[in-house]
């Protein structure tokens, strides 16, 4: 998809063919509120750009799209994946209608999207969701995509590792349970026995979304335990590292940078641990377990 024709549409004109609104409005004062707010948010053309800032038009093209884009550490269909979750997590809806439709055209497919949308509700809020939601909507609407295209709320889940998940739910309830019992349980009954086992995403793109949204929002704290689960899942520590490169872009520096000291950690821990316990890192993730959620 080229981001100049894409961005030249209005989201408000595009929006309006599912709603089944008037195009054009009689006069202005017809135009309502949530109108000129769409019209207020479409993604401005490279032309805007340089006119407020040719450097940043500069680094859109040639750093962001024709470089970091076009880089062989991740896949564009990971990039977009990674992506997308920063910029949920960060509730960057300018963004959105351009990147979810990239999405669908670099290979996530319209059920992946709709679960990436459905975990990011519990790894960064259900407010984040839902703006991801209202756009969503409509570029399915645009493209045909229905309801039989897109995961069922309850269904047969993926196999659960017992043990795995035993020692984390024992080592949170140890350190946790008497602080709040509430979000305990429903870390161990919502998230580790229900939204991880959905099959709508395979474990290592559910990790690839999760571990992308915490570096988005600064949430360090909680990267060492689900960077390992990652790398569990098949994430390699190549991919890993270009994560954090991409979302430098997506989240800026800071972001990236904190989770540069995390990230060390955790793979040289998972290096020294290899010997003993080759490919799995298990020993260093379980050490993570009492922080997990």
């Amino acid at each position: 998809m080229q981001r100049r024709a894409f961005i030249h549409m209005s989201t408000a004109a595009l929006a309006v063919t599912c709603r089944g609104e008037r195009n054009v409005p009689a006069k202005e004062d017809d135009v309502t509120d949530s109108k000129k707010l769409d019209a207020a948010t479409v993604l401005p053309t490279y032309d805007d750009v340089r006119s407020v800032s040719p450097a940043l038009e500069h680094y859109t093209q040639a750093t962001v799209l024709d470089g970091l884009w076009k880089g062989p550490d991740l896949s564009p269909r990971d990039r977009s994946v990674v992506t997308v979750a920063a910029l949920i997590a960060r509730i960057q809806s300018m963004e959105f209608r351009f990147h979810f439709g990239l999405a669908l055209d670099n290979g996530v497919q319209p059920a992946e999207l709709s679960e990436i949308i459905t975990h990011l509700a519990f790894y960064t809020g259900w407010g984040n969701a839902m703006a991801a939601i209202a756009v969503a909507k409509d570029i399915f609407c645009e493209r045909g995509i229905g309801t039989d295209q897109l995961p069922s709320a309850k269904g047969k889940l993926l196999p659960l590792h017992e043990e795995t998940e035993k020692q984390r739910a024992t080592q949170v309830a140890a350190n946790f349970d008497t602080v709040a019992p509430g979000l305990v349980q429903a870390t161990t009954d919502v998230l580790f026995r229900d939204l991880w086992l959905r099959p709508a995403l395979v474990p290592r793109d559910r990790s690839l979304v999760t571990v992308s949204a915490l570096i988005a929002n600064g949430q360090t704290a909680q990267i060492p335990f689900h960077l390992n689960r990652a790398m569990d899942n098949g994430l390699t520590q190549e991919e890993a590292s270009e994560v954090m490169h991409h979302i430098a872009f997506y989240a800026g520096w800071p972001c990236a940078m904190s989770a540069l000291p995390v990230a060390k950690d955790v793979f040289a821990k998972r290096q020294k641990a290899a010997p003993e316990d080759p490919g799995t890192g298990a020993g260093q993730r379980s050490k993570q377990l009492g922080d997990s959620k």
